[in-house]
């Protein structure tokens, strides 16, 4: 049976590790955009301009939020490849 304190302290390393490779790659990023949290209103009766259009909106932030989540996806991959060398 493996030790809970060691697994204890390799969770934290890997998250330590995994949060430096996103610093990094956050870091090497030119264009990164942040979510836009403040919602267009939507008034009946009323057009929307295209600044204020709710589902350019929506998939402005969806496009957002993907990009973030490849760079997790990239930093978690590079995490456990450095692991897979060091065993």
């Amino acid at each position: 049976m493996e030790n809970p304190d060691k697994n204890f302290h390799h969770a934290l390393n890997r998250r330590r590790r995994i949060h430096e490779l996103m610093i990094a790659l956050i870091q090497q990023q030119k264009d990164l955009e942040l979510i836009d949290d403040e919602a267009p209103s939507v008034k009946p009766g009323r057009l929307s301009q295209s600044s204020e259009d709710p589902a350019r909106w929506l998939d402005r932030n969806h496009r957002v939020l993907k990009r973030y989540q490849a760079l997790v996806r990239t930093a978690i991959t590079i995490d456990a490849l450095l692991d897979a060398e060091q065993e």
